[in-house]
């Protein structure tokens, strides 16, 4: 099959999250990605671990590595030393796209910034993935996705709201700012893509993690904007449904997602509660955020006499918007997970079936075809040797340390 991007040729500078995510979304729609890694260890999550995939030869891939790379050639190079200059140059020409995500400048010193390698390749789409963008006072200031979580205002309002135990801000489960820097990033090469199609230019797309993480405030950012109040910890709740968050039942726990009145009365006729549908207090969604304190301990103390799956099977017969709470191993052992092929396995000559979760945008052959995540230089005779170097060439910039 020819997938979207056959024919794409990515250069990826990158390491950690943001920048691999963008990458192998790119590598998933069937771009050619060869990614360069430094010599020793290569990219710093190749050692974030355990827990690791370890094969007979005791070669080892993290699972944070194996969670971002699939579909990809490594090849170790040293761009500190002249000649791995020279071959990133080399590889520039041949690529329609770079991805990085050094501090700002840091490449300048090698000549491998955006304007050397641009006047280099004009049709070459150069993104650069930062924490604090290409300028601006904090330009230079390294960051991690943790930082802009608190920075940017998303913990401000998630967490426990004071006043009840463990009152205290939380981050999310994941690094969510660099996942979403790295989603931005693959809608901006697409766009970047189709834009050189019209002009035969590229260009050079400045991202930033600060900037991003304010986007994600969605919704949150024009409550504020609109009401001048910055939004406050509101726990598990929404802050424009209710009742919109997680109850507890006699067994558990379920999240209630109401997210109109209509849901609302279903949900009271499902419960027999007929009169908290005709409370003029609850009738409308605005007077349920303005009573959410006393909707709430209703609430609870309806669900409380059930069992999780009893009141899901009358909400779902209802058309009440619900969902249970699951650990991982159980939401890869639901049936409609299942259905939908999220689980995948790819080969490893030397791993054999590594598994992988599916990438969203892509389904059916497309997925089954995915290459697996490479070990640290697995693939660098095999591209040198695709640049047209000769086994001379490839022996002395080993020598030399240029390469490994």
């Amino acid at each position: 099959m020819n997938a979207a991007l056959s024919g794409i040729k990515v250069l990826d500078l990158s390491r950690i999250l943001a920048g691999p995510w963008c990458t192998q979304n790119l590598a998933d729609l069937g771009a050619d990605v060869v990614k360069v890694e430094g010599p020793g260890t290569g990219d710093d999550t190749r050692g974030w671990g355990p827990p690791y995939l370890t094969n007979e030869s005791q070669d080892r891939l993290s699972a944070y590595f194996l969670a971002c790379n699939r579909g990809k050639r490594s090849i170790v190079v040293d761009f500190a030393r002249p000649e791995g200059q020279a071959l990133i140059r080399r590889l520039v020409d041949w690529a329609d796209v770079v991805v990085e995500n050094f501090k700002a400048g840091s490449l300048e010193k090698f000549g491998l910034d955006h304007v050397a390698l641009r006047a280099l390749n004009p049709r070459l789409i150069y993104v650069s993935i930062t924490g604090f963008g290409q300028d601006g006072p904090l330009a230079a200031r390294p960051g991690y996705d943790y930082v802009f979580q608190g920075m940017a205002g998303l913990m401000s309002y998630t967490g426990i709201p004071d006043g009840q135990p463990g009152a205290a801000p939380l981050r999310t489960g994941v690094a969510i700012n660099d996942l979403m820097t790295g989603m931005y990033a693959t809608s901006a090469v697409l766009a970047a893509l189709i834009e050189r199609g019209r002009t035969g230019e590229g260009q050079h797309i400045d991202l930033a993690l600060l900037d991003v993480a304010v986007a994600l405030n969605a919704n949150q950012n024009m409550n504020y904007l609109l009401s001048g109040q910055p939004p406050r910890r509101s726990g598990n709740a929404h802050p424009n449904c209710a009742p919109y968050e997680v109850f507890p039942c006699r067994d558990g726990h379920l999240i209630l997602a109401i997210g109109n009145d209509s849901q609302f009365a279903r949900f009271c006729r499902v419960a027999a509660r007929e009169d908290l549908a005709e409370d003029p207090r609850f009738q409308r969604n605005s007077g349920r955020i303005e009573n959410l304190p006393v909707l709430r301990e209703e609430v609870t103390s309806i669900l409380k006499q059930r069992d999780r799956d009893t009141w899901g099977t009358a909400f779902e017969a209802a058309g009440v918007p619900w969902g249970p709470i699951r650990a991982l191993d159980e939401v890869f052992a639901d049936e409609q997970v299942k259905h939908r092929g999220i689980l995948q396995t790819v080969e490893h000559p030397d791993f054999g079936s590594i598994p992988q979760v599916r990438n969203p945008m892509v389904t059916g052959e497309e997925a089954a075809q995915a290459a697996p995540p490479p070990l640290l230089g697995e693939h660098t005779d095999a591209v040198l040797r695709q640049l047209g170097l000769s086994p001379d060439e490839v022996g002395s910039l080993r020598a030399c340390g240029a390469v490994a």
